[in-house]
């Protein structure tokens, strides 16, 4: 009894102390406030703008009281100042910003909480209204921030109108060609184990041909890279007569049309299947730009290891724990919860080792056991730890930077000094949330004046 008392007490004394401070301001205090002064006149710059918020939501309580009570009169009325606040307030984080009449809809509001208060306070009923509005509160913060986490990811997977129109174009162009004009020269390179070949799988011609542009361009015998681009039905053509148009140098290019996987992503678990006659390939993510010649990854010592990544783990971060469900007994019997991430994006590949191994065998065993998704939810990137579990020889950090799709903080130093720049992460380099001090990197490898990309509307 003595624990409510004592709030019923705090609460009238807090009510009054904002019904005063309401009666008493001044609007010239708001004219005082300067972005030029050093100091500002007034202490809080934001206070009369919290008191105006707090008196909505006072007002929002007594409403419903009044409304309950049958006092309609004093409903409409609340429900009138609520409005009017609201407007007064708008948008504004500081007083200066407030409506010129934001003073005198405080006093008015002021005076209809005093008469409401009068009528209808009751200690208890109004805690209770008011820790249900700020569960409700919580429950809205959650529901938006579940639909922001929804709407980047789905912005992150969509293509732009710009680019597909670049896609159709050219795949209503490639197939207007007579079939012996949609060849590539130098196929019998596309097998030769001693050169350098690299996997691509993506859907997306731009950013496909930024990554084969910028491997070439970096390349310092660009006749000895072979590009193995997979991609979907629907891209088949587009990536086709790119190519066809804009031959990457002296390189060499194969396509495919993966039938027996409908989803890109996975297809790299399928190397072997996919290159049978290679030793060694370099896999890369469509959203990565290469900066530097790659070759010197092909003589890194893997040490029988069959993956070759940048490692990603900084004391608690990225490590197993925190894409492996562990309370199930398979991954806590299999898995050391503390054992490093790595990423994937730009991996060299022994694929002699990865058939001793079985590698594609066992991947297909944890897909099986996580039909139910208990081990780990979405992504290839937890399957790809499972399945490469103490297969991955670390490579030095200097040739994969990663995070320009999601960390504003990464030293330029450490992008300008790494061989490949990840764009991991939701703001891809294509999209118009990508970050503007992160696009050039890979800008730089477009040709904006090209037909193709000028009549599509593509810029900078």
């Amino acid at each position: 009894m003595d624990l409510v008392w004592k709030d019923d007490e705090a609460l009238v004394k807090l009510e009054n102390a904002a019904i005063e401070r309401s009666k008493v301001v001044d609007s010239a205090v708001l004219g005082k406030y300067s972005i030029w002064r050093k100091e500002n006149e007034n202490e809080n710059s934001d206070s009369t703008v919290r008191l105006m918020r707090d008196q909505i939501i006072m007002a929002r309580v007594y409403s419903v009281l009044a409304k309950s009570k049958n006092k309609h009169g004093l409903y409409q009325e609340l429900q009138s100042r609520i409005k009017e606040s609201h407007r007064a307030v708008g948008e504004a984080t500081a007083d200066a910003d407030l409506h010129h009449g934001a003073p005198d809809r405080m006093r008015a509001m002021g005076q209809v909480l005093t008469k409401a208060r009068e009528e209808l306070y009751d200690c208890k009923v109004i805690s209770q209204r008011l820790r249900a509005m700020l569960q409700s509160a919580d429950e809205q913060v959650r529901s938006l921030k579940k639909q922001s986490t929804f709407l980047s990811q789905l912005a992150a997977k969509t293509i732009p109108n710009s680019i597909h129109c670049l896609s159709m174009r050219l795949t209503i162009d490639y197939y207007l060609l007579p079939v012996e004009k949609r060849k590539f020269p130098r196929s019998e390179n596309l097998e030769n184990p001693e050169l350098y070949h690299y996997a691509l799988f993506s859907d997306n011609v731009l950013a496909a041909s930024v990554v084969v542009n910028s491997t070439i361009m970096n390349a310092k015998e660009p006749e000895k890279h072979v590009f193995h681009l997979v991609t979907d039905k629907l891209n088949f053509g587009a990536m086709n007569m790119w190519f066809l148009l804009n031959p990457p140098g002296s390189s060499n290019l194969k396509y495919r049309n993966p039938k027996y996987l409908s989803m890109l992503n996975h297809l790299r678990f399928y190397l072997p299947e996919i290159y049978p006659k290679l030793d060694k390939i370099l896999f890369l993510d469509d959203d990565i730009v290469v900066q530097k010649d790659l070759t010197g990854l092909w003589d890194v010592d893997l040490n029988g290891m069959v993956n070759g990544a940048v490692f990603t783990c900084g004391e608690s971060f990225h490590r197993f724990d925190k894409y492996l469900n562990f309370s199930n007994p398979h991954i806590a019997r299999n898995f050391d919860p503390n054992a490093c991430g790595w990423a994937y994006g730009m991996n060299i590949f022994d694929l002699k080792q990865w058939k001793n191994k079985d590698i594609t065998g066992i991947y297909h065993k944890w897909q099986t056991m996580n039909e139910d998704r208990v081990l780990w939810k979405l992504g290839t990137l937890p399957p790809g730890l499972m399945t490469f579990y103490k297969l991955t020889h670390p490579l030095d950090k200097s040739w994969h930077v990663l995070g320009l799709g999601y960390n504003p903080s990464i030293d330029r130093s450490e992008i300008d000094n790494a061989a490949v720049a990840h764009y991991n992460g939701n703001m891809k380099p294509w999209l118009e949330l990508a970050m503007t001090k992160y696009r050039p990197y890979w800008t730089r490898y477009i040709k904006y004046d090209h037909p193709y990309i000028r009549g599509c509307n593509l810029s900078e």
